[in-house]
């Protein structure tokens, strides 16, 4: 790429992050107006919780990102899917309030996730998560960052702290077994791959039925942080497209996610 091109593209992603940087702190700042409080909440499917909260959020979001960038296409988990967005060269993919159950229960361990995707990949995703303080971002090839500080997965040690699904967790092969720690349930999936990206957990699996808007920004974040979420054939998700759904999941970094990739492939046989 010559060095013109390559300058603009530089400056057209610190563009775009920086417009999710600021949007998502406001989309934050609305979401703790509800926090401890008593928000109306309703159902989705007779299981999933959404409030006004979440509602609030993603309405100011999904203003704010479409008058900045009209030409993007729009994915959120409380905006009802249009097509249009496929015909987009960009997408904006949301989730106004990634972990709606900890929110509604008062546990910090919540975030507004917000993500660009070109051609099915990430190209810039941000992390606000204002009851805990923290903001996680990146770019490709840039690495990721909490609070200003570049972040890095934790290095290979004898003891794997893991998250996930008990069922996914069992079937970890016997020689591992002893090298694992299970860690404790945090419902924003977004927030646990964060987690993974900043050190403080080492892989999780995640079960089938993730959507776009869990993962998009959060797996930028960890690809550039030093790790990875794969699918049970190994690949890395895609976002945006017609399908917005994904099958169970693993993220870690090193041989760990190597036999976790390998445990979601012996489920598929």
């Amino acid at each position: 790429m010559p060095e013109a091109d390559t300058a603009a593209a530089v400056a057209s992603a610190a563009q775009d992050l920086d417009l999710l940087l600021t949007s998502a702190r406001e989309a934050g700042r609305i979401a703790m107006r509800y926090f401890g409080g008593k928000p109306e909440v309703r159902m989705k499917g007779g299981t999933s919780p959404v409030s006004e909260a979440d509602y609030a959020a993603d309405n100011y979001l999904r203003e704010t990102l479409t008058a900045a960038r009209p030409d993007h296409g729009w994915l959120s988990e409380e905006t009802a899917d249009s097509p249009d967005r496929l015909r987009a060269r960009r997408t904006f993919v949301v989730d106004p309030i990634d972990g709606t159950r900890a929110f509604l229960d008062g546990r910090k361990t919540w975030c507004v996730s917000v993500a660009i995707v070109e051609a099915g990949e990430s190209i810039a995703g941000v992390l606000e998560c204002p009851a805990l303080g923290e903001t996680y971002w990146a770019l490709p090839g840039q690495g990721a960052f909490r609070n200003g500080e570049r972040i890095h997965v934790r290095a290979p040690s004898a003891e794997s702290e893991v998250a996930g699904p008990k069922a996914l967790l069992d079937r970890i092969p016997d020689a591992w077994q002893p090298r694992i720690r299970r860690a404790a349930y945090v419902p924003s999936l977004a927030y646990r791959l964060a987690m993974i990206a900043g050190g403080v957990l080492d892989g999780t699996f995640v079960k089938p039925d993730a959507h776009d808007w869990d993962i998009a920004a959060a797996a930028l974040i960890l690809r550039e942080a030093g790790g990875t979420l794969v699918d049970d054939r190994g690949r890395t998700p895609r976002f945006a497209g017609a399908e917005v759904r994904h099958g169970a999941l693993a993220a870690g970094s090193g041989d760990l996610i190597d036999m976790m990739s390998a445990v979601l492939a012996s489920g598929r046989a």
